[in-house]
């Protein structure tokens, strides 16, 4: 799934399918290509082996660094102060629930805007 999203954004991109007037279609789609990765690290982390355990490490690490908000977002997902059973049960929350329903909401916003705007294909721009 995440290979074909970037194959897709890929394409939007050649096409330049996120200029005027699809800057919204590209901002959603933006955003599902975040929950889609988000997805995927919550699912790599549920078989909670050592691997798991060290993917929810590096990424609640590279979280940390954001300024501001970094530090309380990390806490929050780790659902205490350090990694343990608390964290496994927010990251299952999260790939469970939370990501299918935010994917959900937001491919019901991108699909009619692809409608209504139609698709931008490769020989309009004479690439092809």
């Amino acid at each position: 799934m995440v290979l074909m999203m970037i194959l897709h954004i890929f394409h939007v991109y050649l096409t330049r399918g996120f200029k005027k007037p699809r800057e919204l279609t590209w901002a959603t789609s933006v955003i599902l290509a975040i929950l889609i990765v988000s997805s995927g690290v919550t699912g790599y982390s549920l078989p909670w082996d050592q691997i798991g355990y060290w993917a929810i490490k590096i990424v609640t690490d590279v979280l940390e660094a954001i300024p501001i908000m970094g530090s309380p977002l990390v806490k929050l997902l780790h659902g205490s102060v350090s990694l343990g059973e608390s964290t496994l049960t927010c990251f299952y929350s999260l790939h469970t629930f939370l990501l299918p329903l935010l994917t959900a909401v937001f491919m019901l916003m991108h699909f009619p805007m692809i409608r209504k705007h139609g698709f931008q294909v490769l020989y309009e721009y004479k690439l092809l």
